[in-house]
C-alpha cells in the first residue's frame, strides 16, 4: 500500500463479485461491500442498528479470480485495503466523487459461518510475483476449519493441512438483517 487512507471494513457483499479482464488481461473483480453499523443505547437498553454504508470496491490479479470463485452474494467478508477517491463527469454534466476501496486481502468472517481454506492454482504464480517484489515472504499456510463450535479460548480454532484449492463456507447461525 503506498501510504493512502488504509482501512478494514466488514460487511455484506450485495451482489456476486462480478469478475471482468482489462485488454491487457489482468483480471478484476468489482463488488460492493453493505456495512451497518450497530450501537447499544442505554437508555431504550437493546443495541441499535444505524444507517447502512454501501462501499464499493475491487481487487486485482490473482486474488480477483479468487474472490470471484469464492464469495456470493450475501456472504459477510472481512476486507482491507486503501479508501480512494474517484471523481467523473456524468453524461448530464455534473461532477461526482466517489470513494471506493481497493481491497489488498478479503476473506470470508467466521463470526456466522466456518470456512475451508485451500490453496489454488494461482498461488505458486502469485507466490513467484510476491517474491519479486519483495525479500522476505511469509509462506501462505493452508488450513481448514471443522464445524464444531468454538470459544475465544480455542487459539488456533482446530486447524489442520489441507491444501486442496478452494475457500467454502457453510452459514451456523443466522446473520443479523442489513
Amino acid at each position: 500500500m503506498s501510504g493512502d487512507t488504509s482501512i478494514t471494513v466488514a460487511g455484506n457483499l450485495t451482489a456476486d463479485p462480478e469478475l471482468r479482464f482489462t485488454t491487457a488481461g489482468t483480471a478484476v473483480a468489482n463488488f460492493t461491500i453493505a456495512s451497518t453499523p450497530r450501537a447499544f443505547d442505554n437508555e431504550r437498553n437493546e443495541w441499535v442498528d444505524g444507517e447502512t454504508q454501501f462501499l464499493p470496491a475491487h481487487i486485482w490479479r490473482g486474488a480477483a479470480e479468487n474472490a470471484a470463485g469464492s464469495l456470493t452474494k450475501g456472504t459477510r467478508v472481512i476486507a482491507t485495503g486503501e479508501l480512494k477517491s474517484r471523481s467523473y463527469e456524468t453524461r448530464t454534466g455534473e461532477k461526482r466523487t466517489v470513494l471506493e476501496l481497493e481491497v489488498e486481502e478479503i476473506g470470508p468472517s467466521l463470526r456466522y459461518a466456518a470456512a475451508a481454506v485451500h490453496g489454488s492454482s494461482r498461488a505458486s504464480a502469485d507466490a513467484a510475483e510476491e517474491e519479486s517484489r519483495s525479500e522476505e515472504i511469509h509462506p501462505v499456510g493452508h488450513f481448514s476449519l471443522s464445524a464444531r463450535g468454538y470459544t475465544d479460548d480455542d487459539l488456533w480454532f482446530g486447524m489442520d493441512a489441507n491444501p486442496a484449492g478452494r475457500i467454502s463456507t457453510r452459514p451456523q447461525d443466522p446473520e443479523p438483517a442489513y
